[in-house]
């Protein structure tokens, strides 16, 4: 799908950053494809980027409404309704990466049908997907994991790609969500695929390569989150990772969304372990990525000190400090 740019983030009525994972993470990756952000009453994020209405956006050049908003379930809210159509009507398309489809909003197919725009829903596919073999592939991976859902996978990877292709390595991003998708421009939403084809989607997405290429897989979920752990499963066993980084947000006190205590990490690590020797008995932990925003600056740098010291495995906050020394173990 060939998604039209700049764009005009749609952040809604979002009430936290994470919420708003989608605008946010195009927003850092590719500023240049953003002409602002659209807020509705309520929104507690802000991307640092002017804020705009339908017409002064299209007027700066946007050519697509991105919905920025990944919330619970995936649902276009009702009161979302009356925006898009006035995208629509003002000469823009739209893109969202939710469970619900743009095309499944009462009227507004119609609407852009008759207007000549187009709705990009990228989270859903209409390939046809294989079901897994196992079989060894050549080239490597690279796959975050993590202790909980949205703690900082789909940033580490994007890190990864960058350092390694800036140190002349060879390297691919392999986006498996809808912000990664946005970001990258290609890639399969894993969590929107029928659960009989998940590892098969990932094979199919970071398939046979050069022996030196290293295809850098966007991690999903947690195997220890009861609401997801099912999706993370398929996507370790299709990815049959080299390598594993550990990804984790140290303030939390439950998971998010549901009512869980977050896994100790080295428990977390064994049985990500565990799973992905599956398809992959060489596969390793190379290092652990801290989400450290909500820390100091000082008190970071010693929780990382401690998991180094407990683990043997360099600890770094990619913001902070970058990706370089877990490159260094590859």
């Amino acid at each position: 799908m060939e998604i039209q740019k700049p764009y005009l983030l749609f952040l809604a009525d979002a009430h936290d950053r994470l919420a708003a994972k989608v605008a946010t993470g195009i927003r850092h990756w590719h500023p240049e494809f953003c002409v602002g952000q659209l807020r509705m009453e309520g929104c507690q994020v802000d991307c640092d980027l002017p804020d705009l209405d339908i017409a002064a956006a299209r007027a700066k050049g946007a050519k697509t409404l991105v919905i920025g908003v990944a919330n619970r379930g995936g649902v276009i809210a009702e009161g979302w309704v009356s925006v898009l159509r006035q995208a629509l009507e003002n000469g823009m398309d739209l893109a969202a990466g939710l469970h619900n489809r743009l095309s499944d909003v009462p009227g507004l197919k119609a609407l852009a049908d008759s207007l000549g725009r187009s709705l990009f829903d990228v989270r859903h596919s209409s390939a046809v997907l294989p079901v897994a073999s196992g079989r060894k592939r050549s080239g490597k991976r690279l796959l975050p994991v993590g202790t909980d859902c949205s703690c900082g996978k789909m940033y580490t990877a994007l890190a990864i790609e960058k350092a390694m292709l800036e140190r002349g390595m060879r390297a691919t991003f392999r986006a498996t969500g809808q912000t990664g998708i946005l970001v990258s421009g290609a890639g399969i939403s894993i969590d929107a695929v029928v659960a009989d084809f998940i590892a098969g989607a990932v094979e199919q997405l970071a398939p046979d390569n050069q022996p030196e290429h290293w295809d850098v897989i966007e991690g999903q979920g947690s195997l220890f989150h009861p609401s997801f752990s099912g999706v993370t499963m398929g996507l370790i066993h299709g990815a049959q990772p080299d390598a594993l980084v550990l990804c984790h947000e140290p303030t939390r006190t439950a998971m998010r969304g549901v009512d869980y205590p977050l896994p100790d990490l080295g428990d977390c690590m064994a049985l990500n372990l565990k799973a992905a020797q599956l398809t992959n008995p060489r596969a390793r932990f190379v290092g652990i990525s801290i989400n450290s925003a909500h820390l100091s600056e000082q008190a970071a740098l010693d929780y990382m000190a401690d998991l180094e010291r407990r683990y043997g495995l360099p600890a770094i906050d990619p913001f902070r400090q970058g990706v370089g020394r877990i490159i260094d173990q590859l």
